[in-house]
């Protein structure tokens, strides 16, 4: 029983690196798509989808538009969207905060909730 181990057997050691591989390219297709395919089931009584936000844009010049359109008059601008729509508010990074915040002061005024603001990643 002494004898000398004069060769690896690296059979085993291809089979588990083969199967590690096709984990991680199987899970990478995950990460790269952001979401696992799933076909969802259908039901009658289902909650609506989330509606898409409407854009406010405040431009340096203190300009207010909506969803690229100018606006006059941000309350009868605003009257007919849902108060449950989300607002985004996209302000010129040359603006003083109170100019921000004074335009997200009207929105909530007119009782939305749902405001955020969108910024540019450095």
């Amino acid at each position: 029983m002494d004898e000398e181990i004069d060769s690896i057997n690296v059979i085993p050691l291809v089979d588990i690196m083969l199967v590690l591989l096709t984990i991680v390219l199987t899970t990478a297709t995950f990460i790269v798509t952001g979401r696992i395919p799933v076909d969802l089931a259908r039901a009658a009584h289902a909650p609506a989808s989330q509606p898409s936000p409407q854009v406010l844009t405040l431009t340096l010049e203190r300009r207010i538009y909506l969803n690229d359109r100018p606006v006059a008059d941000l309350p009868a601008a605003l009257g007919p969207i849902p108060r449950t729509v989300p607002i985004v508010v996209r302000a010129d990074g040359g603006l003083a905060l109170r100019d921000f915040i004074d335009l997200v002061d009207q929105v909530k005024a007119l009782g939305f909730h749902q405001v955020s603001l969108d910024v540019r990643r450095s």
